[in-house]
C-alpha cells in the first residue's frame, strides 16, 4: 500500500516503539505532523526548540534509547542546537529531525535556507537528508541505531519539504540491532588480578546507561572487594548513595577529600566514562594511576592520559561480568581502611547540618559560621528535600551555582534518577523535568535551577500543563548570574559587569498557568511550602529569595 514518505517515517519510529516525540511545528516537515495525526506516538508540542531538543535529550538520558525531536528549518534549527552540543559531549543518544527547504530550492538562499551539515556535522554522530522517499524508512532506522551504538550521541535527520510527500511503496524498516560486546573472560581476569595488587583503588562510575540498575550490583562487588566507587560529576545516579563502597562524586563542588582521595588512587577503572576535563579539575587530578577504561567508545573520546587496558562493554555487560570475580582474592592483601576513609569523607560532606565549628568546614551555605544568613539557608533547605524524597524522584539541573547544594545534599537511590547537563548548558532543569514527568508519571520529578536557568526555557511550564506533567521545579534567586560573579570576583574583585538581572514573582507567574506557586523569603517557611507543593495535584514552583552574596565555596574550601 502506497503511503508518503513522511507518513512512512513516522510508521518507522513506531517500528521502534518510540513513545513520543517533542516538536515546535514548522510547515517545512507538515506531512510528518499529519502522520502523526493517528499515530499511536504522543507529539510533544513544545513553545521553542531548545525545549524541544532538551525534552529529548532527558528522555534519552532517561531511558537509553534515543529520543526523539523534530524542529523547522534556519531558525528552528539554530535554537535546537544546544540540545545537539550537549547530546555530543554528554554521549546522550537524540534523533534530530530537521524541515527543510525544497529540493528545487537548494543553493538559492531561499527562505529560511542553511546548510544542514555545516551546521551539525561538527557536532552530532552523523548528519543525513533524505532526498529519497523510498530510503526514508530505512534511513530513520539507521538514524536511530547510530544515535545509541558505541559511544552514545545526537544524530540530525533532514526532511526535504517535497520529498516528505513523494509516495512510496516501501514498508516500515525494523530496527536494527545494537551491538552489546561482553567482556572476554581474560579481561575480566586482567582487572581481578590489577585490583588485587593495588593497594588504593577506586571505581569511577558516570556516563548514559546505567537505568538498568547495574549501580547496586557495581557498588556490592566494590564493597566485598575494598574498593571505593565515585561518580562522575552530574552522573550521580549511576549508583546508590549509600553502603561501604559510595565514595562521593567528583566535579564541581566537590569535597577536596573527596577529590584528594580520587587523587591518590594508584588504580583507577572508569566505567561509562573517562578521565574528563571537569572531573579532574582541569586536567589536574588522577593522571599517574593506572588506568581502566570501560566503555563503548573504541576512541575513547573525553578521556585524557593513559590507559593501561580498555575493555568495550556496556555498563550493565560489564557489572555482570564482574559476578566471575572472586571478591575475595580481588581484595588482595587490603584491609577496608582505604575504603572507608573515602565513604567517611563523603558522609561528611553530605551530612545536612555538618558541624561548622570543625576547621576547614565553612557553613552549609557557604557563608562563614556565625554569620547571619540572608535569605533562604539553601543547605537547610536542601536537606528537607532530600528527607521528603527518599531518594525516590527524577532530579533534573539547569546549570549554575545554584544548583551545587542539591548536589550535595539531595541523595540518589534509585536508577534513572537525574538529567543535567554535563556540559554547562544552561536552560536544561525546566523541559527535562516536564519530559521526565511524561516518561515517568508515577514518580516525583524536581528541577532545581537559578534565576538565569530558569528564564531560558521556562516558558516549557506551559507544556507541562497542555500534556499533563507535574514536576515540581525549585527556582533560587539572588538576582545575579552568580557563576559568573564568583569568576569575576575571583579575576576582577569588585567590578561587576554584565551579570544582574531583574527578575518578576515567578510564583505568581505559575499560578497564572494554573499551577500552585509559593514565594520562600526565610528559612523557616520553607519545609511547610515543600509539603504544600508536593502535595499539588500538578505543576508546582517555589521561588527560593537569598541575597547575592551567598556563594556556594569555591574548589578547596571544602575540606569535609
Amino acid at each position: 500500500m502506497s503511503q508518503s514518505a513522511g507518513h512512512l517515517i513516522v510508521r518507522t519510529l513506531e517500528a521502534h516503539g518510540v513513545p513520543r516525540v517533542y516538536a515546535v511545528p514548522g510547515e517545512s516537515y507538515l506531512d510528518v505532523l499529519d502522520g502523526l495525526h493517528d499515530s499511536t506516538i504522543e507529539t510533544v508540542v513544545c513553545r521553542q526548540e531548545g525545549g524541544a531538543g532538551f525534552m529529548a535529550l532527558a528522555e534519552g538520558r532517561l531511558t537509553g534509547l534515543p529520543g526523539v525531536a523534530m524542529v523547522t528549518r534556519g531558525p528552528g534549527a539554530a535554537n535546537a542546537m544546544i540540545a545537539i552540543h550537549t547530546a555530543w559531549q554528554d554521549a546522550t543518544p537524540l534523533v534530530l529531525f530537521v524541515g527543510l527547504i525544497p529540493v528545487a530550492d537548494r543553493e538559492r538562499d531561499s527562505f529560511q535556507e542553511f546548510s544542514l551539515t555545516g551546521w551539525f556535522g561538527s557536532t552530532a554522530k552523523r548528519v543525513v537528508t533524505i532526498d529519497d522517499a523510498d530510503r526514508a524508512g530505512e534511513l530513520v532506522a539507521e538514524a536511530l541505531r547510530v544515535a545509541a551504538a558505541g559511544r552514545p550521541g545526537p544524530v540530525v535527520v533532514g526532511l526535504p519539504e517535497d520529498v516528505l510527500v513523494e509516495l512510496t511503496d516501501t514498508a516500515p524498516s525494523a530496527p536494527i540491532p545494537v551491538p552489546d560486546p561482553q567482556p572476554s573472560a581474560g579481561e575480566i581476569a586482567a582487572i581481578a588480578d590489577r585490583l588485587a595488587r593495588a593497594e588504593r583503588p577506586a571505581i569511577i562510575a558516570g556516563g548514559d546507561g546505567w537505568h538498568t540498575g547495574a549501580g547496586r550490583a557495581l557498588l556490592d562487588f566494590a564493597a566485598d572487594a575494598g574498593v571505593p566507587v565515585f561518580a562522575d560529576w552530574r552522573a550521580y545516579d549511576a549508583v546508590p548513595h549509600e553502603g561501604p563502597a559510595w565514595a562521593g562524586w567528583l566535579g564541581y563542588g566537590r569535597a577536596d577529600a573527596v577529590a584528594a582521595g580520587y587523587a591518590a588512587a594508584d588504580l583507577l577503572v572508569f566505567v561509562g566514562c573517562g578521565r574528563s576535563d571537569v572531573m579532574s579539575d582541569g586536567y589536574r587530578l588522577g593522571f599517574a594511576a593506572e588506568t581502566v577504561l570501560v566503555s563503548m567508545d573504541p576512541e575513547a573520546a573525553m578521556h585524557a592520559g593513559r590507559i593501561d587496558q580498555q575493555v568495550l562493554a556496556t555498563p550493565a555487560a560489564f557489572v555482570e561480568a564482574l559476578g566471575a570475580i572472586d571478591r575475595a582474592s580481588a581484595r588482595g592483601g587490603r584491609g577496608t581502611e582505604w575504603m572507608d576513609a573515602r565513604a567517611a569523607a563523603q558522609q561528611r560532606f553530605a551530612a545536612h547540618r555538618p558541624d561548622a565549628s570543625v576547621p576547614g568546614v565553612p557553613g552549609v551555605s557557604g557563608i562563614p559560621a556565625g554569620v547571619e544568613q540572608p535569605g533562604v539557608d539553601l543547605g537547610i533547605a536542601f536537606g528537607e528535600l532530600d528527607d521528603r524524597l527518599g531518594g525516590r524522584a527524577v532530579l533534573t539541573f539547569g546549570a549554575g551555582n545554584a544548583t551545587i547544594w542539591a548536589h550535595r545534599f539531595v541523595q540518589h537511590r534509585t536508577p534513572a534518577s537525574l538529567v543535567g547537563a554535563r556540559n554547562g548548558a544552561m536552560g536544561l532543569a525546566v523541559p527535562a523535568a516536564v519530559a521526565a514527568s511524561l516518561a515517568f508519571p508515577e514518580r516525583p520529578v524536581v528541577a532545581v535551577c537559578g534565576d538565569g536557568d530558569f528564564m531560558m526555557n521556562g516558558q516549557e511550564l506551559a507544556t507541562a500543563f497542555a500534556h499533563g506533567a507535574a514536576p515540581l521545579v525549585i527556582v533560587v534567586d539572588n538576582g545575579i548570574y552568580g557563576t559568573i560573579v564568583q569568576h569575576q570576583e575571583r579575576h576582577y574583585p569588585g567590578r561587576p559587569s554584565g551579570t544582574r538581572m531583574a527578575n518578576p514573582d515567578f510564583a505568581a507567574w505559575m499560578r497564572s498557568f494554573g499551577g500552585h506557586g509559593e514565594r520562600v523569603e526565610r528559612t523557616e517557611e520553607f519545609a511547610a511550602a515543600l509539603d504544600r507543593a508536593l502535595a499539588a495535584e500538578g505543576p508546582a514552583l517555589i521561588h527560593l529569595l537569598i541575597d547575592e552574596s551567598v556563594m556556594p565555596p569555591a574548589a578547596g574550601e571544602i575540606a569535609a
